[in-house]
């Protein structure tokens, strides 16, 4: 099958939701003049080393890239599988200046170098100031970069020096209603390394 994105798929859904994956999730909690606001988001990742920067896409102004327009700053959870259920029940469509922190009774700690709550309980956690809010292609899409000032790894997550993905389940996304927990790592040396 091939489709012109422009001329539509003609399936039942949308075929894009689920090619890109598995996908991280980033679930994003912000703190802006609404109050505190955590959500998940599938359009996510890590992009630079040094230093270290995060980017997500959001559709829409929602309540997460409001906060970071006023206040500058955001903070990424790590989803690990145990909290699937309370990430997934995050994304419902709560009023305005609704805490899911307390709505749901999520675990709240605050950030170190920024002014921003995150999940106390989550594998690890970054905290990030934004660097760059760019409009995209599409009715209210945009992304934003931030460059991480700070770094919670939990510490049953941390073996011989590193941080050990195998300590905890990591949740994906796949797409449309899909879900992926990682339960399989394996190594592989990149061409010429020791």
């Amino acid at each position: 099958m091939f489709y012109r994105p422009e001329d539509g798929h003609g399936l039942p859904h949308n075929p894009f939701n689920a090619i890109v994956s598995p996908r991280p999730i980033g679930w994003i909690s912000t703190r802006g003049p609404d109050g505190d606001n955590l959500a998940p988001y599938s359009f996510f990742n890590a992009i630079a080393y040094v230093p270290p920067q995060v980017m997500f896409a959001t559709t829409g102004e929602k309540d997460s890239a409001a906060a970071l327009r006023a206040t500058g700053v955001f903070c990424v959870n790590i989803v690990e599988a145990a909290s699937g259920k309370v990430m997934n029940e995050t994304s419902a469509a709560f009023p305005r200046g609704t805490d899911e922190f307390t709505q749901l009774a999520i675990e709240k700690a605050e950030c170190d170098t920024i002014d921003c709550p995150r999940v106390a309980n989550a594998p690890a956690a970054l905290e990030c100031r934004v660097t760059q809010i760019a409009p995209l292609l599409g009715d209210g899409n945009s992304l934003i970069i931030g460059e991480v000032t700070g770094v919670h790894m939990r510490d049953d997550c941390m073996v011989d020096g590193r941080f050990d993905v195998t300590r905890f389940t990591p949740l994906s996304r796949l797409g449309y209603r899909d879900f992926a927990e990682i339960s399989a790592v394996f190594e592989m040396n990149r061409p010429g390394e020791q």
